[in-house]
């Protein structure tokens, strides 16, 4: 006997997990109580329609973006109650984190959950990079990924839904709509107050507004849903009604912007409740098979709950472990010229290296805006190479910076190789949740399962009339940032054998370019072949000396030397050439036998990297100084357009 395709067995399966679930919210709740949990965030009342999404993926093949309040689904795709208190309590085989992140973070690489973080709306991009590549792959697989119905504000829920249409991405995007963000309620986050409504306009997105408390309802819906984009017939959205039976989180109280009856009235909407009312009345299930179930569950949860308090918390020796991979690289010990006869400039070293990079690894993608031919980027960078590798592999993206740095996130989960362009470092900004809190944090975050091994090219800097918004140097900021690798080049070499070698690394570099050394003469080099990868944190020596030590990068190499030769001092400059790792100890040697040193750099001086080398000199070598060390650096205003005002802002020799 079945009732609406589903067997007795299947239907008490059904209920196992909801009420599963619903039991672990309780135990957890009791845990922190008793001080022996922190934070706690329920799924009570979505549990129908997260066990009906579950039931129709193929765990281990599907991947999914799974938000905080997913407990439920998470145990349909092979997540374990001992797992999940294990996060909870935070010990150190959490599968998800290692105890690194708050309780409901969750990630299993298993089953191919991706390690998930705490901002709402970035985990849609990523999953859209995912549908990228599963459509690549070609195996019929499908990406899914929820949010509760807050997070449809954010603009990068709407950067995805355009992206994903626009390419028949293989993604299911589930908001789950209790109605309330936080204490925020959905009338005053939504236009009309209609999820369903915002998502229309776009083409090839399929669209779903269901009754998340009716599991059969919400089953069905995630069958077609699901089976459309196994057919390559492109995304859709599900917007399913649901309740929300507990407070936003622990450390809140709905009492107190929630009036009881309407309480009440989502109380009467239990999805359990309606789940074994329906199974009952239709005769499939009797009372007495539900009672066993949750007497089981009951006995299961304190067992595994005993068994969870007695395991290991963290090693506090263990914490900063897995900031970056421990992947051996053979780094070139020399240089073989390529071609004796003439030199190259930076623009050109940059196009070599991402040609030579994308002829040896298949897996290698490059995208931005305009750098398809015919444009080939606005400066070129990219020109030549979509014609020669196709647009699958060389192609523009959306004039959407998030959107670039969140699929490319969501393609090196996948192991592909995403090294794309943000036009101008003036406009990386609104990708910075995607990197800050998502790219940087991946393989710490996830106890080193997963990682994130992009590189992003970024043209920097001024002296080219570029204004305000064309002008800014952005490396102090990002140097603040754990997990990323930052190289800044002076040279055509430089710029080749460090882009080779990130784009072999195993961890996501930010790789500076500045805009107004693209075609300089003097930044001009031989080019290194096609095996020449230059080693990060090992500066260079550009003119020895004595007297005094400059230490710089990027643009303002070339003005030290310019400087030191007009004052025809025996100045020892040294280029750093990366950020993150820094060479410290060139820095020092040269210190040690100089006694003097001064940082120039293009970037603000207050905050600027000069302040963090000059604090590590004082650390580590202040025994070695005769004077005070000195900075030179920007004005701290903004780059105006006039050239007699810029002059007055940026360094000049």
């Amino acid at each position: 006997m079945k009732y609406r395709g589903f067997t007795k067995k299947e239907l008490l399966n059904v209920f196992y997990m909801m009420h599963l679930s619903r039991k672990l919210d309780e135990k957890q709740l009791v845990l922190l109580k008793q001080g022996k949990g922190f934070f706690h965030i329920g799924a009570a009342g979505h549990e129908a329609v997260q066990v009906a999404a579950g039931l129709n993926l193929k765990s281990g093949a599907d991947y999914s973006y799974p938000y905080y309040r997913e407990q439920a689904y998470c145990l349909t795709q092979g997540l374990t109650p001992k797992e999940l208190l294990l996060a909870f309590l935070a010990k150190s085989d959490d599968p998800s984190s290692g105890a690194r992140q708050m309780p409901m973070h969750y990630g299993h690489k298993k089953y191919n959950i991706v390690s998930q973080s705490s901002p709402t709306g970035t985990q849609y991009l990523q999953a859209v990079g995912t549908g990228f590549a599963l459509k690549r792959q070609g195996y019929g697989n499908v990406v899914y990924v929820s949010s509760g119905d807050g997070t449809t504000s954010q603009g990068d829920f709407h950067e995805a839904l355009n992206w994903a249409s626009r390419e028949k991405a293989p993604v299911i995007f589930h908001i789950e709509n209790n109605h309330y963000a936080i204490s925020v309620p959905i009338s005053e986050q939504v236009s009309s107050g209609e999820l369903y409504s915002i998502t229309s306009g776009y083409e090839n997105l399929g669209r779903y507004n269901i009754n998340g408390c009716d599991f059969f309802e919400s089953h069905l819906a995630f069958k077609k849903a699901i089976d459309r984009a196994r057919k390559g017939k492109g995304p859709s959205v599900i917007v399913s009604d649901v309740v929300r039976l507990l407070p936003h989180s622990s450390s809140d109280d709905h009492r107190k912007y929630r009036q009881e009856k309407h309480l009440e009235i989502d109380r009467k909407r239990d999805p359990i409740n309606l789940f074994k009312e329906i199974c009952i009345k239709n005769k499939i299930v009797k009372e007495t098979d539900f009672t066993k179930i949750e007497t089981q569950i009951i006995k299961e949860i304190e067992e595994d709950s005993k068994w969870a308090q007695l395991q290991n918390s963290p090693d506090p020796d263990t914490a900063k472990e897995f900031l970056f991979s421990d992947r051996f690289i053979s780094f070139s010990k020399e240089m073989n010229i390529k071609n004796n006869d003439q030199k190259i400039v930076i623009v050109d070293a940059i196009n070599h290296a991402l040609d030579e990079e994308l002829e040896y690894n298949d897996k290698m993608l490059i995208y931005g805006q305009d750098i398809a031919d015919g444009k080939g980027g606005v400066f070129t960078a990219t020109k030549g190479l979509s014609n020669k590798y196709g647009k699958e592999r060389v192609f523009n993206a959306p004039l959407a910076e998030s959107s670039i740095i969140g699929t490319a996130i969501g393609l090196a989960i996948c192991g592909y190789k995403p090294v794309v362009e943000i036009q101008f470092g003036d406009y990386i900004w609104t990708a910075m949740m995607q990197i800050r809190n998502e790219l940087v944090t991946m393989r710490y975050r996830s106890n080193n399962v997963w990682d994130c091994p992009i590189v992003i090219r970024v043209p920097v800097g001024g002296y080219i009339h570029g204004g305000l918004c064309h002008s800014q140097s952005i490396d102090g900021y990002f140097a603040h940032l754990p997990g990323i690798k930052i190289a800044y080049p002076s040279n055509a070499s430089d710029a080749k054998g460090l882009l080779k070698s990130a784009c072999r690394m195993q961890d996501p570099v930010l790789f500076l370019e500045h805009k107004g050394l693209y075609r300089q003469g003097y930044s001009s080099s031989y080019e290194p072949d096609e095996n020449y990868l230059l080693e990060f944190g090992k500066a260079n020596i550009v003119k020895e000396g004595d007297l005094i030590t400059i230490v710089t990068w990027g643009a303002l190499v070339e003005k030290s030397i310019q400087a030191s030769n007009n004052v025809e001092i025996s100045a020892e400059i040294i280029d750093i050439r990366t950020l993150n790792p820094l060479d410290m100890d060139t820095i020092l040697d040269s210190i040690k036998k100089t006694n003097r040193v001064l940082i120039v750099h293009e970037d603000n001086i207050t905050n600027g990297f000069g302040g963090e080398i000059a604090s590590k000199i004082i650390e580590d070598g202040f025994e070695h100084l005769d004077a005070p060390i000195k900075r030179v650096a920007s004005k701290d205003f903004p780059v105006p357009y006039a050239s007699e005002l810029e002059n007055e802002i940026l360094v000049q020799t």
